[in-house]
């Protein structure tokens, strides 16, 4: 299948999705809400998609390819501050569970679709 339009990727709809999650948490503290963690993961969760969506665009699967690892180190930041969200409770076990499974599934698409960019 012929992918057009970077939407069309599994790895960029799977992490809008985690996008649109990580926005809802709330981050309450007993002094207000840590926006600088909120900011920290929103950040990262944004830049999943914005790096596969400006490497697919790019003219080169060598140029998409890096930007996929960007992504994926995005990735990485997202599922370690999961971690420590969930550790001080500002994200349930639920949540943590959850998201951080989709973040494996982010990751493991993204490493398939570098390692078929690789081959071609």
């Amino acid at each position: 299948m012929k992918i057009n339009k970077f939407e069309d990727i599994k790895s960029w709809q799977l992490a809008e999705v985690l996008t649109l999650e990580v926005y809802k948490f709330e981050c309450k503290t007993q002094s207000g809400i840590d926006f600088s963690f909120k900011d920290q993961i929103q950040r990262a969760s944004v830049s999943i998609m914005s790096n596969i969506a400006e490497g697919f665009e790019r003219a080169t699967n060598k140029e998409f390819t890096r930007f996929l690892y960007i992504a994926k180190g995005s990735c990485a930041e997202v599922r370690s501050l999961l971690h420590v969200g969930n550790k001080i409770g500002y994200i349930t076990q639920s949540q943590y569970i959850e998201l951080l499974t989709l973040c494996e599934d982010i990751s493991k698409t993204l490493s398939g679709l570098i390692k078929y960019l690789s081959s071609q």
